[in-house]
């Protein structure tokens, strides 16, 4: 009986050099298992495969050596543990995070809740070629957020309050980008300096900032055979609904204008960055 690779790819089975055997990508969110996922994916690992396990560049697990006639045992066992397998080829990969203002002291949004929610948004959602969420939670940039086809970043847009600033100049010194100056007892902030890090909010004795915290959002990111920075269109985008309808609008934007196996920045290329730029406008605003 013939052998429907496709379909196996399809499912996260990647065949190997190794005759009838696969290497079988997991389904991680956010780079989060569970303990007990993975004492099943172990367990697995040493019944099927050859022992171990393989952690992918994009926070994902694969276990190798993975015999076809065991495709079916290994699904049924994995599921046991709640695990799922990944997927390959053309449609929304893994979405990748770090572990965001939940866990690290820099973190300006919650990443993994946000990772969950776009992997039940679009996970394994067929498209022209493959295409790849990253979030971030800040601007050290852990995650790399432009080498991704939609990159997303942790900000906060800060305002000065002066009622309950005490003048000591720590928001000064905290800022990497000389956004902040203070003269005479006043905080100036030079927005257009600004890149959304919160630094100065965070570092603030008396929480004399207004804070909103969003995202930056950057499109067409590459990191293989070509490589190109993702960029951004909207500065800061403050909430999650707006996000939503951001990404929504990119991923349409892809499916419905590229070719077979183009990726997401040829595409924007070829049909145009303003008429890119005029959809993600339109979801912004709309």
């Amino acid at each position: 009986m013939a052998v429907d690779y496709s379909t196996l790819k399809k499912g996260g089975f990647m065949r190997q050099k190794q005759k009838n055997n696969f290497s079988l990508r997991l389904r991680v969110v956010g780079g989060n298992l569970t303990a007990k996922q993975l004492a099943k994916i172990a367990e697995v690992a040493e019944k099927f495969g050859d022992g171990y396990v393989h952690l992918t560049s994009r926070q994902s697990v694969e276990i190798p050596f993975i015999k076809l006639d065991d495709v079916e045992n290994v699904k049924a066992a994995l599921a046991e543990g709640d695990v799922e397998p990944g997927v390959c080829g053309p449609r929304v990969r893994t979405i990748t995070a770090c572990q965001g203002q939940a866990i690290c002291p820099s973190g300006c949004i919650d990443t993994y809740s946000l990772a969950k929610e776009l992997d039940d948004r679009y996970f394994a959602k067929e498209l022209p070629h493959k295409f790849k969420f990253g979030i971030t939670g800040c601007q050290n940039n852990c995650l790399k957020s432009e080498e991704n086809d939609l990159g997303i970043k942790g900000g906060i847009k800060v305002d000065w309050r002066e009622s309950d600033c005490i003048g000591c100049g720590v928001c000064v010194k905290a800022c990497r980008q000389g956004a902040i100056t203070l003269e005479d007892g006043k905080i100036s902030v030079d927005k257009s300096k600004c890149n959304f890090c919160g630094r100065c909010y965070k570092a603030c004795p008396t929480d004399a900032w207004d804070t909103v915290h969003g995202y930056i959002v950057s499109f067409g990111g590459l990191f293989g055979n070509s490589i190109n920075k993702g960029e951004t269109i909207i500065p800061f985008v403050e909430d999650k609904e707006k996000l939503l309808k951001i990404c929504d609008a990119a991923v349409n934007f892809f499916e419905e204008n590229a070719k077979p196996s183009e990726r997401f920045k040829f595409t924007i290329d070829r049909i145009g960055r303003e008429k890119f730029e005029e959809k993600i406008l339109e979801a912004y605003n709309g």
